[in-house]
């Protein structure tokens, strides 16, 4: 069973080698594009010898609906630039390559370390992932953020021992800016499906989303850690039906 691993970056020198390398010896071929880069990223995937192409960025459902098609072998293992395989999930993959075709597609749990810090509660963990499939029966969501993978209904999809290490943020500044990203696209996706939102939408859905994650959920397990991606979270969602609702006080003016 042959397997195309596949990667879509942009501005990911501190991570590519790193995800690359966790992929030597399990995938036959390493595809990435890059939605032109402009630090080294191209410069380190040439070095290590992937398939590079480079496509201008719309968004990551549709960047990595174009990766997958650039490859070549019927098996697909879909990582982020900023994952890695770690070396439990890698044996995982390893020992189950010879009866790939028992399933049609596989999921693990994903592990992420946050500033340097390993996080398993606060609803990030264990943070199932389907990430290897059949090319020939999935596709990702195209919508502006948190893409899906898409499955048939009558796909069987199997689970996998060990973790995807996911390094998400390197400071808690990056996380804020991530953050303003990810409410300003979810306010768009909102306001497109006609979500509402009335003035105590904001604080009540930010309220319940801290409670959720860290009382609920037992981020404060997670230590200052836990406290600040509990906190960044609820003002995520605050910011995303503020955004809301000024578009549509906007709207009707």
């Amino acid at each position: 069973m042959l397997i195309s691993g596949v990667i879509i970056t942009y501005n990911e020198a501190r991570n590519i080698e790193r995800c690359i390398d966790s992929l030597q010896g399990v995938a036959d071929e390493i595809v990435v594009l890059d939605a032109y880069s402009t630090d080294t990223t191209p410069e380190v995937c040439r070095q290590k010898g992937v398939r590079l192409y480079q496509h201008a960025f719309d968004s990551y459902g549709k960047q990595k609906n174009r990766a997958n098609r650039l490859a070549n072998y019927p098996w697909i293992l879909s990582l982020d630039a900023d994952e890695a395989l770690s070396p439990q999930l890698r044996a995982s993959l390893l020992e189950q390559r010879a009866r790939l075709n028992d399933y049609d597609a596989y999921a693990f749990n994903r592990l992420t370390c946050y500033c340097g810090h390993w996080i398993r509660h606060c609803g990030w963990y264990p943070d199932r992932k389907v990430r290897l499939f059949r090319r020939d029966i999935a596709e990702w969501s195209t919508s502006p953020v948190h893409e899906r993978l898409l499955l048939p209904a009558h796909a069987k999809v199997g689970f996998l021992r060990g973790e995807l290490h996911h390094y998400s943020y390197y400071s808690i500044e990056e996380h804020y800016e991530r953050a303003r990203r990810y409410a300003y696209l979810g306010a768009q996706a909102l306001q497109e499906v006609g979500r509402k939102a009335h003035p105590w939408t904001p604080l009540l859905r930010a309220t319940l989303k801290w409670l959720r994650n860290y009382i609920f959920l037992r981020g404060f397990l997670d230590g200052w850690a836990g406290w600040h991606i509990c906190r960044i979270s609820a003002l995520e969602t605050y910011w995303k039906y503020h955004m809301l609702r000024q578009a549509l006080k906007r709207n009707l003016r």
